[in-house]
């Protein structure tokens, strides 16, 4: 049984496929991310951020000025800032509207790769089995993984293409949400 197994994974070496396939997949799914936060985020011109330091410093200044005396000056300074922010507003749509064009562009690029990349695959692994899993370890769920796997071992369920694209996508898109968490938990 384990010479059928060796035998079976080396003329059709799907001890790499499976490994391979998850790593590409994370990978388009990290570009993936990393585009929608940019796309969220954006980049901040240098009159941006001026603007926003001065709207902090206004800020800071009228809540300095606490007296009576010094209402009338500290409502002046928070008009003010108030007219910077609108200012700002108007910059930051400004620039959207340009920046949000080409990321979409972007994000439609990739996910069109993605759907090919994902056909690509199927079409290239369909029928072989990806891994050789025992039996025991995957009790209730052997035969849907074992989808259009090509010719099964006794006491081994074998890995379709299908199914292990459809698990290393949602684990990748899993990875990658929690990894921005991680990461800033080891910032602070």
């Amino acid at each position: 049984m384990e010479g059928t197994l060796e035998n079976n994974a080396s003329s059709n070496s799907p001890s790499l496929a499976a490994p391979l396939i998850l790593l590409f997949v994370f990978a388009l799914e990290l570009i993936s991310m990393f585009l929608e936060r940019h796309n969220k985020r954006g980049l901040k011109s240098a009159e941006e951020v001026k603007l926003q330091q001065e709207i902090k410093e206004l800020l800071k200044e009228a809540s300095s000025l606490s007296t009576p005396s010094t209402f009338a000056q500290a409502a002046k300074l928070r008009r003010a800032a108030a007219a910077k922010e609108k200012e700002l507003l108007k910059i930051q749509e400004s620039h959207n509207k340009g920046k949000k064009g080409s990321n979409d562009l972007y994000l439609q690029a990739l996910g069109s790769l993605k759907v090919v990349t994902y056909l690509g695959l199927t079409w290239w692994f369909w029928g072989v089995p990806l891994a050789a899993i025992p039996q025991q370890l995957l009790q209730p769920f052997g035969k849907a993984l074992s989808w259009r796997a090509g010719e099964s071992i006794p006491g081994y369920v074998m890995i379709g293409v299908i199914p292990w694209l459809v698990l290393t996508a949602r684990v990748s898109k899993f990875l990658c949400q929690r990894l921005p968490k991680s990461l800033h938990f080891f910032h602070s």
